[in-house]
């Protein structure tokens, strides 16, 4: 519903502005729009067409790291976290089983496995919930946990950036977003867990905890410091180490299916159907966003947005040009399909700003958080929770979190 509002909202403030710019003696201002929306509907269906084959050739390797057990590794991995974590839900409930393996997905850019592992997620946990309206202690904390989108593999994002660089004969490294969204879902994530925890008053120092926190919180810690005082060969090692990480993946993924005696080649071809299913649904609602978005940018209704935005942070700093990118972060919590039309908007004409500091920025955003209303809605409908308690408020802050830190990182790697 919120999308369907925003969508018309679009189209209608790009009318309205058109009207007073007509009135003002702009007479291109109609073409300019009607152009604009018909070459967006274009670059929407080129990208999808590009965006099949790498999406097909991704989520076949990730059918074979799931049918080989690397969801089940993870679980295991984590299982002493999230046993603290909830200390509500009795150690021996399935609950614990399907958070970790939704959990371990999203981390692994597995939507498909996600969703249904979190709705089965939530569904168990319900069990434990005395009221049955009201969202219990341990579903606020799994909600945070989802909508914060700690991302191991980026896979969509990186996805659009190969085909549209592809496209347009750019040259780059389509993955050298990985490290800041690693960096920013990191933060956002431990920016929720640390909001909820105060209010649930969970132990964050408990040894358990603390040993995979405190670990987690170094490494990061160590890469952003050793990045930072490295600046001349940050690109170099973001292309080793993203490079380096994601083939790794892919050759464990491969040595799983062998150890599990899989039909490696079979997964793999079942995996990339589904790809291309997900890539044709994309289709209609990315065209969708881009033209609503085409026709709004057009008329200059964003630019006056950006401007004003720009004036007010102008006050307090002096280097402004993340503003340009705040559309897409603001737009995220709302649409998924909406913030990925913004950033695609900000790579510009025939991409050619895809590796600018905006580009890259919007990129990072757009994999820093997770479509917060549309997760609560999905997950708290299924069980019929209709007293949220402060589950979108602890939402919005680990992606307001994310949002800074995306920022922050951003300005260390490419500013």
């Amino acid at each position: 519903m919120v999308l369907n509002y925003i969508w018309i909202s679009f189209f209608i403030i790009a009318f309205i502005v058109a009207i007073v710019k007509t009135f003002l003696g702009d007479l291109e201002i109609f073409s300019l729009i009607i152009n604009s929306i018909f070459e967006r509907a274009e670059l929407g269906f080129k990208l999808s067409i590009g965006l099949t084959g790498i999406m097909a050739l991704w989520l076949g390797i990730m059918r074979i790291g799931e049918k080989g057990g690397a969801i089940k590794i993870l679980s295991k991995i984590f299982a002493p976290l999230f046993n603290k974590l909830f200390p509500e839900i009795p150690k021996n409930s399935p609950a614990h089983g399907s958070i970790i393996m939704n959990i371990s997905a999203n981390m692994l850019g597995l939507d498909n496995a996600a969703t249904p592992l979190g709705l089965k997620a939530m569904n168990e946990l319900q069990k434990h919930n005395k009221n049955k309206d009201r969202a219990s202690n341990a579903q606020i904390l799994f909600l945070v946990l989802n909508t914060s989108g700690l991302t191991l593999i980026p896979t969509s994002i990186i996805a659009l950036r190969a085909t549209a660089m592809a496209e347009n004969n750019i040259i780059g490294n389509p993955t050298d977003i990985f490290i800041p969204i690693l960096v920013a879902t990191y933060c956002s994530t431990l920016a929720g867990l640390i909001f909820v925890s105060i209010i649930q008053k969970i132990n964050l120092f408990n040894r358990v905890i603390l040993a995979y926190l405190g670990s987690a919180t170094l490494l990061i810690a160590g890469l952003i410091w050793y990045l930072s005082n490295n600046k001349a060969q940050i690109e170099a090692i973001s292309s080793i180490v993203s490079g380096a990480f994601i083939f790794g993946f892919i050759i464990s993924f491969i040595l799983l299916g062998i150890k599990s005696k899989i039909n490696i080649y079979n997964e793999f071809i079942e995996g990339a159907k589904d790809g291309f299913n997900v890539a044709i649904k994309i289709i209609p609602y990315l065209i969708a966003m881009l033209c609503a978005i085409g026709a709004f940018t057009s008329s200059g209704a964003m630019q006056f947005i950006i401007n004003g935005i720009e004036s007010f942070f102008g006050l307090f700093v002096n280097d402004t040009r993340f503003v340009d990118a705040l559309p897409t972060a603001i737009m995220k919590p709302l649409s998924g399909g909406g913030a990925r039309g913004m950033m695609v908007e900000s790579w510009g004409h025939n991409a050619m700003n895809i590796n600018s500091f905006v580009g890259r920025l919007t990129s990072t955003l757009q994999g820093s958080t997770e479509t917060t209303f549309y997760v609560l809605a999905v997950y708290f409908g299924s069980v019929g929770i209709k007293n949220t308690r402060y589950a979108v408020l602890a939402g919005l802050f680990a992606d307001l979190i994310g949002i800074i830190a995306a920022i922050l990182i951003a300005y260390i790697f490419w500013g």
